[in-house]
């Protein structure tokens, strides 16, 4: 989420609005920015990134002006179809807001079994009748924290509206209705066997139609909500006399079209969004056991990992899934190692060394990301944390200068702020990673042989990473590295630009580090770390951290905050007596304990200590009739939790899951529903202490590879060699033309390394061969579901345009291949 522009003004004398974004699958809220004050221009430079855990239509971003002393006021909203979302992948776009009214806002489905039937009178006349019974609904949206929906069913025609009205279910958004309503749809005429309908009735009912709408029955003067809408013209029996589906539900025309789409502002959103179909294991076997061979095969170069580097448009895109592929195998330190090696005998100039955005040197940022995350929150995240709440004032350059503030002041309190960031880095080799460890060491001494005249390469080899792509990004950006929430405001922005640059050029040894400012205020700033006692610490540090054989020292493990926020839990039952009513708390856990308590700071209520989670696992909706609810299984009790939305409890469930892995007496089948009113809801068992009735999600030992899914990442693989396919084949082709032609490198073959044109070409065949046998399967795969999918099916209901654009596609494939 970039920023908003041209945002209608206030009415009032300032003018100005508070204003912040939320991201919504649909219409819930999965993300928050912080709140811009005072500006119609916003700007808020925040990501976010989430593993979408349901089906969605939309992907909608909503602009709030916060209101003091009422509910916050919607601007606008950018609401994306999920089949739209690729045309704007990757790429930052404009979008105008749109208007938001309650009749706009819709989600979920309905589903319908309509009969159209003739009825004898006992008088022998007949007249046709219409039943209409509605089922279920699903994924209604929750309005103000609660849902309690009904619905009417409505027949219209000429001169007439007939209503009828459904129950009211509490406390649920898949309401369960199955009730059945009967409509007189014309009226009582002589018995004629020839002819379901005379004329006229054929008339009247073609002009007819059902309505079926969802209200959220609410208890407030201002009348109940409008959930969505369903309109079916009757006709379309006439060629069956019942019809039974799903539908989209739809919004409502209210004819309240008279804001100019540009009255609102525009937004600028970059929205990256995949979508893989992954298959068994066994299908990616000879691709993936290519890309294992990439370590191991001379050059380098002509491997399948260097060839996907080489023929993506950009290196980030093949070393993410390349980093946690190897990593989820424990082979990414013979991989970095083999293209690193590669690249420093390719490097003319030991002052450059791993500057540029290679392969290699994107690897191991993405492995640092990965990797070295609890590193970086245990090591950085206090004293972040510090700095962006108390607020010191750090400004050093005298252009900058408040009237109020004072030079030296604020010199002496970032003076303090580097000191104490420097001292925490450099003290903190011991809990650095073992895989970076490995790393490290393996930069080192290929640095080292190859510039052997050059004493310092084995430590800037090694700083140019840890310092320049590591802790000083996350300075500058914590946001960006899970150490803080939002983006920082401006004053703490500054703060934090400035310790980094001091950072970074303290981690990078070079000779005359003064002259490497531009700034002369900073130049002054760092005479007071021209002291070889800084130098020995960088050294000292660079040594543990790529030292051979160094062992991460696991006793060494502080108490660090992991996730914290305010969620509902219901009463564990600890007291004998009392009721087991649901309250809003703070939850904190720490790689120690969870707990939680009334408010943040409190006292905690009930520590829960970290061995005693036996499983954590989804809680099903029914039990409590509440969305987004898991559980925290203990060795007595059982903790029930409502997370405030879909991303936050599959977050909570993740990391407590990892956190408590390692536990011995972890649990290998848990109950999937509440034990309520004397026996468990999912297996009728009456005990409270009968053994679960379902296997537990999760139970292998906590690491890394835990959080990476190996087939995925091959899927992902595939996808950006066939993506690539048409580079695939322009690199064959500069193989050939290599081995053949020793003259001048022809200009559009220059752009590949190609160290061994025949080693090359021959992997490149085996990666063109596994992607296309990859592409056919996928190509059966969509063709079988193709014939297997029924539309207004549960999974694909009417109104659904992702298939109906899908069944045109496969339409022109068939008729394109008869």
């Amino acid at each position: 989420c970039r920023e908003a522009k041209n945002l209608p003004t206030y009415p009032g004398p300032n003018k100005m609005r508070d204003c912040y974004c939320t991201v919504n699958l649909d219409q819930e809220e999965v993300f928050r920015t912080k709140i811009v004050e005072k500006s119609l221009c916003p700007f808020y430079g925040e990501d976010f990134y989430c593993e979408i855990p349901r089906s969605f239509r939309h992907l909608s971003f909503y602009i709030f002006d916060r209101d003091v002393f009422r509910r916050d006021s919607i601007i606008g909203k950018v609401a994306i179809l999920k089949e739209d979302l690729q045309k704007y992948h990757n790429r930052d776009t404009w979008f105008q807001l749109q208007h938001v009214d309650a009749d706009s806002e819709v989600q979920g489905k309905v589903h319908l079994e309509l009969r159209l039937s003739e009825v004898i009178t006992d008088t022998g006349v007949i007249c046709h009748k219409l039943a209409t019974r509605v089922l279920e609904c699903q994924g209604l949206p929750i309005v103000n924290g609660q849902c309690d929906p009904y619905a009417t069913v409505t027949l219209t025609g000429p001169g007439r509206s007939d209503v009828k009205k459904t129950k009211v279910k509490k406390k649920t958004n898949n309401p369960q209705f199955d009730e059945v309503f009967y409509f007189e749809v014309t009226r009582p005429c002589s018995y004629n066997k020839k002819s379901h309908f005379d004329i006229e009735d054929a008339d009247e009912v073609d002009k007819m139609e059902i309505r079926v709408d969802l209200w959220n029955a609410s208890n407030l003067k201002f009348g109940d909500e409008f959930l969505g809408e369903l309109r079916l013209p009757l006709k379309f029996l006439r060629q069956s006399s019942s019809y039974e589906a799903w539908y989209f539900l739809q919004p409502r025309d209210n004819g309240n079209k008279s804001l100019k789409p540009d009255d609102l502002g525009s937004l600028r959103l970059n929205v990256v969004y995949t979508e893989d179909h992954v298959f068994p294991s066994d299908y990616y076997s000879p691709l993936r056991d290519l890309l294992f061979k990439s370590a191991d095969l001379e050059p380098v170069s002509a491997s399948t990992a260097h060839i996907l580097g080489e023929v993506c448009r950009e290196k980030q895109e093949a070393a993410i899934p390349l980093v946690r592929l190897f990593l989820h195998y424990g082979k990414i330190v013979p991989l970095i190692s083999a293209i690193a090696n590669a690249e420093i005998k390719r490097t003319q100039d030991p002052n450059t060394i791993f500057r540029g955005n290679s392969l290699t040197s994107k690897c191991i940022d993405e492995t640092m990301k990965l990797a070295g995350m609890h590193y970086l929150q245990v090591t950085l995240k206090p004293i972040i944390d510090e700095i962006c709440q108390v607020h010191k004032s750090c400004e050093i350059d005298p252009v900058k200068l408040k009237d109020a503030e004072n030079l030296d002041n604020n010199r002496e309190n970032l003076r303090q702020y580097v000191d104490r960031i420097f001292t925490v880095i450099t003290k903190s080799g011991v809990r650095c990673p073992t895989v970076m460890c490995d790393i490290f060491f393996s930069l080192r001494e290929s640095a080292a042989i190859r510039f052997q005249d050059d004493p310092d390469v084995r430590y800037t080899a090694v700083s140019s990473f840890i310092f320049l792509r590591f802790f000083a990004p996350a300075i500058l950006s914590p946001n960006l590295f899970h150490l803080t929430p939002h983006h920082p405001d401006p004053q703490t922005s500054r703060t934090l630009t400035l310790i980094s640059k001091t950072i970074q050029t303290l981690g990078s040894l070079s000779k005359s580090k003064s002259a490497s400012f531009k700034e002369s205020y900073m130049a002054t700033f760092y005479d007071y770390f021209n002291e070889q006692k800084y130098a020995d610490a960088v050294k000292n540090f660079l040594d543990l951290i790529s030292s051979s054989g160094r062992r991460d020292h696991k006793s060494i493990e502080q108490a660090i905050l992991l996730k914290e926020g305010f969620m509902i839990k219901r009463a564990q039952g600890r007291k004998r007596f009392g009721m087991k009513n649901f309250k809003k708390r703070w939850f904190r856990l720490t790689n120690h304990e969870f707990t939680y308590q009334k408010s943040k700071g409190d006292h905690p209520l009930c520590n829960i200590p970290i061995e005693n989670i036996l499983a954590v696992e989804k809680l099903e909706e029914e039990s409590f009739k509440m969305k987004n609810m898991f559980q925290v299984i203990q060795p007595e009790r059982v903790l029930y939790i409502q997370a405030n939305n879909c991303v936050e409890a599959k977050d909570w469930i993740d990391i407590l899951t990892k956190v408590s892995q390692c536990n011995k007496k972890r649990l290998a089948v848990y109950h999937p529903s509440a034990y309520l009113n004397g026996h468990w809801l999912c297996c009728k068992a009456t005990a409270d202490n009968t053994p679960g009735c379902t296997p537990c999600t999760g139970g292998l030992p906590a690491n890394i590879q835990l959080d990476i899914d190996g087939d995925r990442e091959t899927e992902r693989i595939y996808s950006l060699f066939n993506l690539y396919m048409v580079k695939l084949e322009k690199m064959q082709e500069a193989c050939g033309s290599k081995s053949v032609y020793d003259g001048p490198e022809q200009e559009e073959y220059s752009t590949f390394v190609i160290d061994d044109p025949q080693e090359t070409y021959k992997t490149l065949k085996q990666i063109v061969d596994n992607v296309k046998t990859l592409e056919q399967e996928h190509a059966q795969y969509k063709r079988d579901k193709f014939k297997k999918t029924k539309y207004g099916s549960q999974e694909h209901p009417i109104g659904d345009k992702s298939f109906q654009s899908y069944i045109r596609q496969q339409s022109e494939i068939s008729a394109h291949s008869i």
